[in-house]
């Protein structure tokens, strides 16, 4: 049996917002969410220390089909090199320094458990 597409939505959507007071409180400038080129969307848009930083959020309710970073496969790190590329030339910011970054949120009794993988690909 598998979760409606509301329920995961809403999910997803609580673990971006728990993602991004994260990084909030480390400093991040965040500078959009939910942000879609062709057929990709980037989760989190923000600035730390300079760099531009294109934030994939992945939410797990448990740990049944694996962790939230696993899903960050190499098909999806294409697709969202291909989204940023869309960002860095619609908001013409072609010379910034770029990475991505993941952040893992595993909810566990109502609660976050958020991981964070600087650069991670």
């Amino acid at each position: 049996m598998t979760a409606n597409p509301r329920s995961r939505r809403v999910t997803g959507n609580a673990g971006e917002t728990a993602a991004v007071k994260f990084l909030e409180r480390l400093g991040y400038e965040i500078l959009g969410r939910q942000y879609y080129f062709n057929h990709g969307e980037i989760d989190i848009v923000a600035r730390d220390a300079g760099e531009l930083v294109f934030v994939e959020v992945k939410t797990r309710r448990s740990e049944r089909f694996g962790r939230a970073e696993e899903t960050v496969t190499p098909k999806k790190q294409e697709l969202l090199r291909r989204t940023a590329e869309g960002y860095v030339a619609e908001k013409n910011c072609i010379n910034s320094s770029c990475r991505f970054d993941v952040v893992a949120v595993q909810v566990h009794d109502g609660k976050a458990e958020i991981t964070h993988f600087k650069n991670a690909f």
